[in-house]
């Protein structure tokens, strides 16, 4: 069966409860999530006895902030639609990741997922090389993409094929308005002399970019080029600490299957079609061992 089977095979009954969304389970994941950040980089800015190594776990939650930003602009991380969308804004504020960007941007790898031609997280080529996993991993290609797309956004020079027209000017004053305020925050942060916004955003975002990178990496890495979406995406069975951090995404071919399944059901409709899913993987240390093993052998059958 493919996705389009399954979500067929269901009963109208389990179609409106496994889609049923709600403020309540993402209100206590938001306020954890945010309230740990704040503690940190108080903690941080109060300089208390190994405030440094603090950046590391700092960094890693603001980093996430891309699975919450992926579940607000979906719609389905809260049933109030102005809560998902004020969490989106900030989410994507803390990445410099411009929300309405990325909706364009992620809608269009859904609906193309895998494919080639179409498919615009492809266009960063997964690694194929051990070098290029070192640097993709670093996570330094991401933050130059997302600087050069708020600048080419704000510049009203944005040509990407899956921006509507009528979406220009949107993503246009959105990048703008992200500029300016970052603008004000350093001019702020500069006239008060403070290093706050250096070691506790900063820093911490550069030091936890590579984990979601090795996080993101097994959502579709070495998955076929196939239009099904249980075979083109991977479900990473992991523990409830990751699943958390993540809002369920590790359930991936689950939310590909079936995006209107908001991340608190997803637990569910796995269990309902794991039988059916082609790509499972057991941990993320597994993953990328394997990913590795394939790199290097591909290396030298290459250099033979």
């Amino acid at each position: 069966m493919d996705h389009r089977e399954i979500v067929t095979s269901l009963s109208q009954e389990q179609r409106d409860h496994l889609t049923a969304k709600s403020d309540l389970p993402g209100l206590p994941l938001l306020l954890s999530h945010w309230g740990t950040i704040l503690v940190l980089g108080t903690l941080i800015a109060l300089k208390v006895p190994f405030w440094p190594w603090l950046m590391i776990p700092q960094g890693i939650l603001i980093v996430f902030l891309f699975t919450l930003l992926h579940e607000t602009i979906h719609q389905t991380a809260f049933r109030t639609a102005w809560l998902n969308e004020a969490v989106a804004r900030s989410a994507s504020f803390m990445l410099a990741l411009p929300a309405d960007w990325f909706r364009y941007f992620h809608f269009a790898h859904h609906r193309f997922t895998q494919d080639p031609d179409k498919d615009p997280e492809l266009a960063f080529a997964k690694p194929a090389t051990p070098w290029q996993y070192a640097l993709h991993v670093s996570g330094l290609p991401v933050w130059r993409g997302h600087v050069k797309t708020l600048a080419v956004n704000a510049l009203g020079r944005c040509r990407d094929g899956f921006v509507p027209p009528k979406g220009h000017s949107k993503v246009r004053m959105e990048a703008r308005a992200m500029i300016a305020a970052y603008a004000v925050i350093l001019i702020l942060c500069v006239y008060f002399r403070t290093p706050v916004l250096l070691f506790a955003w900063i820093l911490p975002a550069l030091i936890g970019q590579p984990f979601l990178r090795l996080y993101l990496l097994a959502e579709h890495g070495r998955c076929p080029y196939v239009a099904n979406m249980l075979e083109n995406s991977r479900t990473t069975l992991t523990n409830i600490l990751v699943r958390r951090l993540a809002w369920n995404m590790p359930y991936h071919a689950e939310h590909h299957a079936y995006p209107g399944v908001p991340f608190h059901r997803l637990p569910e409709f796995h269990a309902l079609i794991e039988g059916h899913l082609r790509q499972v993987e057991k941990g993320y240390a597994r993953f990328h061992a394997r990913y590795l093993s394939e790199l290097k052998l591909a290396s030298r059958d290459a250099s033979k």
